[in-house]
């Protein structure tokens, strides 16, 4: 397959923020908004919180499901400024996109004080086109897709307090295609795939039976992507090797529940994810580049971007033996400083809300189903704000998400 390091530059704009990086990966999770690291009870458990495994009930548990993602057009108001001498009319729409995101997980029975499990998920993904205007230039096609399988195990050092972690075995691939057209007659045409590794540790402490305590970290990945770059200047086009490293960033959540009447459950998380890794994009080739692309496709482009906070409230009420409710809500920040916002990308801070329910159909099975939705804020660039040149305000974007997910444990 031809491999493009492209796909580092979607991958970055992928997991930035509550719409392309997707911390929901199961039916619980998408009801709370991922407010689901404390008190955790099912098979995505594994995924979590594999710390907390250890206090399962002696079964084997599994959960599969599949989440439908929309993501709505981006809108842009403005105009489009290449140098002071050349400022465009550039209001424009992107596509609208329509994604789907299976998940599966299964934890084991205990083997004393250990336990294993393993998750298969899609954490992250994106698929962001412009198919007119000047953003075409920038941003024709960025489409992503990665699967994660994740192996842990657990240890139970007490009846209240357990340790567990894993592997994190990452394949992603993409697709890069950007077109100035009459705009500026210069192209590129990307698409490739790599695989990563990385690790993921948990502590879960209960000092009551109703307040569950916990810390979990999943490790930086580099991407360190090597491969073929087409680019296009006029109608003369050259394929290039190409290399260059982007991180995907390290992310710490501290949570903590407390259960009533053994019916409701209140969950409060905290997320940092430290996205200042990302400080420039810097592509290396094989040979030189034509002069007329090196400032589009070869300078470093400086990102800067900033650790993010995420904090996150689930609430879970079991009204009946069949049936559980769920709701959750999360204030989620963008890393990206707007002075580095691009077309690929035009991100902003979002308010997250999430429901849903979960029933019983026998001692054995459950299916359930969840909404969430992402909005985003909309926000404005001065002149010269932007190191882009973007001018101009943007809108709309965000993402609704519906998973549907059965459980069965025997």
């Amino acid at each position: 397959m031809k491999k493009s390091i492209a796909l580092s530059i979607i991958v970055s704009s992928a997991l930035t923020a509550g719409a392309y990086k997707v911390p929901e990966q199961s039916v619980n999770s998408m009801a709370l908004g991922a407010a689901y690291v404390a008190h955790t009870d099912g098979a995505d458990t594994a995924y979590y919180n594999p710390a907390n495994m250890a206090f399962m009930g002696d079964a084997q548990f599994t959960e599969a499901g599949l989440t439908l993602v929309h993501l709505p057009s981006n809108r842009f108001q403005g105009l489009q400024a290449y140098s002071v001498n050349e400022i465009y009319p550039a209001s424009n729409k992107s596509e609208i996109e329509n994604l789907q995101i299976p998940f599966l997980h299964y934890v084991s029975n205990s083997i004393e004080q250990f336990r294993w499990g393993a998750s298969l998920s899609v954490p992250g993904g994106l698929s962001k086109e412009w198919k007119s205007g000047h953003q075409k230039l920038f941003a024709e096609e960025f489409t992503l897709k990665i699967i994660e399988f994740n192996p842990v195990a657990s240890y139970k050092l007490s009846d209240n307090f357990a340790v567990g972690g894993g592997l994190r075995f990452i394949y992603s691939e993409g697709v890069v295609k950007s077109d100035g057209g009459a705009i500026k007659p210069i192209k590129r045409d990307m698409e490739g795939d790599t695989v990563e590794y990385g690790y993921n540790l948990a502590m879960s402490y209960r000092p009551t039976s109703d307040i569950n305590m916990a810390v979990t970290y999943r490790s930086n990945i580099d991407l360190k992507e090597e491969g073929d770059a087409n680019l296009y200047l006029g109608n003369l086009g050259k394929q290039y090797s190409t290399d260059v490293t982007i991180p995907l960033p390290a992310a710490l959540n501290l949570a903590v529940s407390k259960t009533w009447q053994d019916r409701y459950t209140l969950e409060l998380n905290y997320e940092k994810t430290y996205w200042s890794e990302y400080k420039n994009l810097d592509f290396n080739y094989g040979s030189a580049i034509p002069s007329a692309l090196v400032g589009a496709f070869d300078d470093p482009k400086p990102k800067n971007w900033r650790d993010t906070d995420t904090f996150r409230v689930g609430f879970t009420a079991k009204v009946s033996p069949e049936l559980t409710l769920m709701a959750g809500y999360s204030k989620d920040e963008t890393p990206i400083p707007k002075e580095y916002v691009s077309y690929e990308l035009p991100d902003a801070d979002a308010n997250i809300y999430t429901f849903g329910f979960r029933i019983k159909a026998n001692k054995n099975l459950s299916y359930g189903f969840a909404y969430l939705r992402d909005e985003k804020e909309s926000f404005s660039l001065a002149q010269g704000e932007n190191k882009n040149g973007i001018i101009g305000k943007f809108s709309g974007g965000g993402a609704d998400l519906l998973t549907a997910g059965v459980s069965y444990k025997f």
